[in-house]
């Protein structure tokens, strides 16, 4: 299981080392699982992206995001959602077969995700959905993002504030939380399993929760591996030395 941003590409530029890994891995009969928190894109884009920054092509069936993990924890009773986050979060929820809407009266559930044109408006149409009765799930509790420079505020400072707000606890899909752990082992399969990302909160996380080999690497926001936790099984500069770790394990 891999992580995207901070692992194999820093904002629109690939790790060195990232397109070969993936070359190896493929060569050597890996089933490889892309696992992201950041729910901005579907997985038709995202698998768009990733041949654009790495000129490696990769099967949207083999993402998954933490805005579909968001969708399966949502029923038919629990309509309209009010999504708060960028184009691919209402886009995956509405090809999960969910209605969208911005009204906070008539939401039964608000899913919040990353969100870079965040609004006043945004938040206290969330917020007043919430305080309503609506269901709060947020797409991943992420601090930060990833940019090559100094990190930005991720989907998480977005959910904080509506938590505040309200008062209230959202539930969480994405890594490390159960959500995500069901839609990545639908597509794993059984066997030995690698977890490879650059947060020890939810990568490595993940990954231990599920008793597979966490690798943590120091191309994203972790500048400090001997504080991570949880601790990861092993810290590498970059993915780029993965297969050596991998093949020799």
């Amino acid at each position: 299981m891999l992580d995207l941003d901070g692992c194999l590409y820093v904002g629109d530029e690939p790790v060195p080392g990232a397109r070969s890994v993936l070359e190896q891995l493929a060569e050597a009969g890996f089933r490889t699982v892309f696992a992201t928190n950041n729910s901005t894109k579907t997985p038709q884009v995202v698998a768009e992206r990733v041949e654009a920054i790495l000129d490696y092509a990769i099967a949207p069936s083999s993402i998954v995001t933490s805005a579909m993990a968001a969708a399966t924890m949502l029923s038919p009773d629990q309509m309209p959602v009010m999504a708060i986050g960028e184009q691919g979060l209402g886009a995956t929820l509405e090809a999960a077969g969910f209605a969208i809407t911005i009204e906070p009266e008539e939401a039964r559930a608000v899913v919040i995700g990353l969100d870079r044109g965040i609004t006043y408006d945004r938040l206290r149409r969330a917020t007043q959905a919430v305080l309503l009765g609506a269901r709060f799930i947020a797409t991943n509790e992420d601090a930060t993002f990833p940019t090559g420079g100094v990190p930005e505020p991720g989907a998480g400072s977005i959910v904080a504030a509506v938590e505040r707000a309200t008062g209230q606890t959202p539930e969480y899909a994405g890594k490390p939380n159960e959500p995500m752990l069901r839609c990545v082992m639908a597509l794993l399969g059984p066997g030995p399993t690698w977890a490879v990302g650059d947060r020890p909160e939810t990568d490595v996380a993940f990954g231990a929760r599920s008793g597979w080999t966490t690798v943590l690497v120091m191309t994203g926001v972790t500048s400090d591996p001997d504080r991570a936790i949880p601790r990861p099984d092993h810290v590498l500069e970059s993915v780029a030395s993965l297969p050596r770790l991998v093949f020799h394990t």
